[in-house]
């Protein structure tokens, strides 16, 4: 099996993680390659949810396009949604992420800390012992993003990164930082997150991934976070 037809099958195996909660209910969804698979699989499934909300304006249009309605966090009664399902970049053993390679960490992050379960859906490729080979992106405010890195290179020693040309969903710019092997996740996240004009980071350690739906070539593997 190529790559696509990889993440295919682990979007295939998300609807059945998802038929418990149907029909009527508002379902969180993120945003990248996976998750626009996981979207189509879902509009051609039947599956009967209320709608969703969306952490991006890229899968909001291809909701939209599909017919799916889209909710806003505000209009969910209790604030809750009952499922989250998005991709990852990087997912170690306890189930802690890098998110962020299409530049929509911040929502993402709202929408996962709303939501009651998060289930991560991915390739084998994205498994790793320790995070940081994929670079770390850190959502900054645009006026702050040499201090910002600057920062980051004292508390970590790692290398940011401007992503020149890229402008999030939110108006602000993205530093990528490579060199950094990652140990402690929770720690790293919510030292980053206290540097004055970071808007977040792109660790999902305090929240990371509930489910994990893991595509490989002899079928997809499904796994719970560890305790």
């Amino acid at each position: 099996m190529n790559q696509d037809e990889l993440k295919q099958a682990a979007a295939f195996a998300a609807l059945e993680e998802i038929r418990t909660f149907a029909p009527g209910a508002v379902i969180g969804v993120g945003t990248g390659s996976t998750v626009n698979y996981f979207i189509d699989a879902l509009a051609a499934s039947g599956i009967a949810i209320r709608g969703a909300v969306s952490s991006s304006e890229a899968s909001a249009q291809r909701l939209a396009t599909h017919g799916i309605l889209l909710v806003s966090l505000d209009e969910i009664g209790d604030g809750l949604l009952p499922v989250y399902i998005d991709g990852a970049d990087e997912i170690d053993p306890g189930f802690s992420m890098i998110k962020g390679g299409g530049g929509a960490l911040t929502r993402e992050k709202i929408v996962a800390a709303a939501a009651s379960r998060f289930i991560c859906i991915c390739d084998a490729s994205k498994k790793v012992a320790a995070l940081g080979r994929f670079p770390l992106p850190v959502e900054v405010i645009p006026m702050a993003r040499v201090q910002v890195g600057r920062e980051i290179v004292r508390l970590t020693g790692g290398v940011p990164r401007w992503r020149e040309g890229f402008v999030t969903d939110n108006g602000n710019h993205i530093l990528d930082v490579s060199g950094l092997i990652i140990n402690d996740p929770c720690a790293l996240e919510s030292d980053l997150n206290q540097i004055a004009g970071a808007v977040t980071n792109g660790l999902f350690a305090r929240r990371g991934a509930d489910v994990l739906l893991v595509a490989t070539a002899s079928g997809v593997e499904r796994s719970e976070r560890p305790g």
